[in-house]
């Protein structure tokens, strides 16, 4: 059986974590006063549990004009990076802002945005 690593749940939402090319994993994300925590909704025993002083960065997926966040990616030190579809994301954000600090939540640079598709069919002068 799963344990947590937190005492205080602060928020719960769903989520999909995305992970590699088998698709995505249906979950809920707990936010809690000693971890950010994943757990699988088929399978209790899959979690993703991920201590504060653990977490590098966050990168939140912003879309149309900083009006709506997708999701975020979470980078930690030793297990690499986690990427989660959230359905309350902003929300989660500002709860797991109070144990990060605004410094290590910041916006993720798209790969492609429709400015860099325009430029590459753009003539140059």
């Amino acid at each position: 059986m799963a344990i947590s690593m937190n005492t205080k749940v602060l928020f719960t939402t769903r989520a999909n974590s995305l992970s590699g090319m088998f698709g995505n994993k249906n979950g809920n994300i707990l936010v809690g006063d000693k971890a950010f925590e994943f757990y699988n909704n088929r399978n209790p025993e899959d979690y993703i549990q991920i201590p504060w002083g653990e977490i590098v960065r966050v990168r939140a997926q912003i879309f149309f004009k900083d009006k709506y966040i997708r999701g975020f990616f979470i980078d930690t030190k030793s297990a690499g990076s986690y990427n989660f579809v959230v359905k309350n994301a902003g929300k989660t954000l500002k709860t797991m802002r109070d144990f990060l600090g605004n410094e290590k939540i910041v916006r993720n640079k798209p790969l492609l945005s429709m400015k860099n598709i325009f430029n590459l069919f753009k003539k140059n002068k």
